[in-house]
């Protein structure tokens, strides 16, 4: 090969290697990780007055569905000829029993009339409206130490108005 083909060589690339700094890395990291606890702390107070918002409204929804049914449970038995006052107190208590105690001391008030009034329940005629009412206090059946959102006197009633039957 004569001088027409001229050999060209291409010097071979060299590649510089840096020394691996594991220090800058590492700094990095706990930067990083820093950052991640100071948003969990800005972060978890807020999540956890959500959480504990919705266990004490869950609960208060909770109850007043069991003071609604048990006063039209209460209601469906003073109507019926015979009932005594005691009878319709019984059928309420056992039906807020299961649930918890708290519940279960509940008051119980029985008016007849249209308004209503204190009365004997063996005095309703035919007809007359009869009022079983429910209802405690919130702060007897939270399920939080001391509730956070609703006042532990926050009253929770429940009534059930039914017409009086009897046999003709």
């Amino acid at each position: 090969m004569n001088g027409s083909v001229r050999e060209s060589r291409q010097a071979a690339p060299t590649f510089s290697v840096r020394p691996f700094n594991l220090h800058k890395i590492s700094r990095s990291f706990r930067i990083q990780r820093g950052a991640a606890a100071v948003e969990f702390a800005v972060v978890a107070p807020v999540f956890v007055l959500l959480i504990f918002g919705m266990i004490e409204y869950g609960r208060m929804v909770m109850v007043q569905q069991m003071l609604t049914n048990a006063s039209r449970e209460g209601a469906r038995r003073a109507v019926l000829e015979g009932t005594t006052e005691a009878e319709v107190r019984l059928v309420v208590t056992n039906y807020l029993l299961p649930a918890s105690s708290p519940v279960a001391d509940s008051d119980i008030t029985i008016q007849i009339g249209d308004p209503p009034a204190t009365a004997a329940l063996a005095s309703a005629e035919f007809g007359d409206p009869v009022h079983i009412s429910v209802g405690i206090n919130f702060g007897q059946v939270s399920w939080l130490p001391s509730p956070m959102y609703l006042s532990s006197g926050t009253r929770m009633q429940a009534t059930s108005v039914m017409r009086k039957e009897s046999v003709n």
